[in-house]
């Protein structure tokens, strides 16, 4: 795992979060065996930024954040789905903790199923006159736009396992905590510029880090400049 030390605000926007996080990844330029992978919404402007200086090409894995109920943001879980394989994670530290703000596990499955309406939505829209993601034997670069509790990446990163690709690199501008180092014992690297103990919030380390449309995620799939 890299890092580098904090400060105030890190970056100014993804696409610059995709340059600093490019620096890192430059022993995978214009690997033949290589591609990367940003993960909607927010992940994919960084990503594109990525495999632009990389010179790799880009796809995506479709995600899904599993909320805690009254407190959104925080990830109980998430859901992850590629090439018709689809990966359920809970997280059992986050689940403990607000057990007695939303009385029961049922209410996991109940969000997980609004959430999976939308990851299927997603996948229709972000992969329609796509072809089958195929990354068996391949190094996959997994992006996002950050990680707090690291859900989402885990999600990933275990529904990619099934395809069996040579090696998979977790791959964030920031890391809050220590989820950069959780993230370890489900890929191979994990690339994390920067880690602050203490931020809540990933977009803390951003200037800027406006919400990241349908359309814009559409736009840099179709090899459109971020």
């Amino acid at each position: 795992m890299r890092t580098k030390p904090g400060k105030a605000k890190a970056y100014q926007d993804r696409r610059d979060a995709g340059h600093v996080l490019a620096s890192y990844l430059q022993d995978y330029a214009g690997k033949p065996d290589a591609l990367v992978l940003g993960l909607p919404r927010g992940g994919v402007p960084v990503a594109a930024v990525v495999a632009g200086v990389l010179e790799l090409p880009m796809d995506v894995v479709l995600v899904r954040k599993i909320g805690v109920p009254g407190h959104v943001e925080v990830a109980m879980g998430a859901m992850a789905s590629v090439a018709g394989h689809q990966v359920t994670v809970r997280n059992e530290e986050v689940l403990a903790r607000y057990l007695m703000d939303f009385g029961h596990r049922a209410a996991f499955d109940d969000v997980a199923e609004r959430e999976r309406a939308e990851l299927d939505r997603r996948e229709q829209l972000y992969r329609a006159g796509r072809g089958t993601l195929h990354v068996s034997g391949q190094t996959v670069i997994v992006v996002d736009d950050g990680l707090a509790t690291g859900a989402t990446m885990r999600a990933a990163v275990t529904v990619l396992r099934e395809l069996e690709p040579a090696r998979i690199i977790a791959a964030a501008p920031v890391g809050l905590g220590n989820t950069c180092d959780s993230l370890r014992r489900v890929a191979d690297d994990v690339v994390c510029p920067w880690n602050p103990k203490d931020f809540v919030a990933v977009g803390q380390a951003y200037e800027i880090f406006d919400q990241t449309s349908d359309e814009e995620v559409i736009r840099l799939l179709a090899g459109q400049q971020p």
